[in-house]
């Protein structure tokens, strides 16, 4: 029921996050599939996709392992309530432990009070404020990040 996303889910992945308020068109999809090391996980009914959930590993100087970060969650409008969130967290939670994680992160528009009930009862606490600043970047953010002053 959960898997890896894979290229053939890009139709319904665009509207999944055209729901969440982040719009792309299938073929974004699919180039960003292929170009970010971090991984998406689908839930899928009668073998359609109904959820997604994307995740990414940071590693980081000030803690002694890597940090998880649920980076997007959304189920299918019509699909909400079925659990089916609560199973793509758990696959998440999961494959994040396997990938060495110490610890879960994850991020909600501070209007989506539905997605904070949702995050409390599968025991997220609230901890910290997310600020955001948006930089010029290049397209799909597929350029490498130069590396830090100091860093190998």
């Amino acid at each position: 029921m959960v898997r890896p996303a894979r290229a053939e889910d890009s139709g319904a992945l665009s509207e999944l996050f055209g729901q969440l308020g982040f719009p792309c068109s299938p073929t974004d999809v699919v180039e960003r599939l292929g170009s970010v090391a971090d991984l998406a996980l689908v839930v899928a009914l009668e073998a359609s996709v109904r959820g997604v959930i994307t995740l990414n590993v940071m590693p980081v100087l000030h803690r002694p392992a890597p940090v998880g970060r649920i980076s997007a969650l959304v189920v299918a409008a019509n699909h909400r309530g079925l659990g089916l969130g609560r199973l793509l967290v758990a696959a998440a939670e999961s494959e994040l432990a396997l990938r060495g994680c110490g610890l879960v992160e994850v991020t909600s528009n501070v209007q989506l009070e539905q997605a904070h009930a949702f995050y409390k009862a599968a025991g997220y606490e609230l901890t910290s404020y997310r600020f955001k600043k948006e930089l010029a970047a290049a397209p799909n953010n597929s350029s490498k990040p130069t590396p830090l002053r100091g860093a190998a």
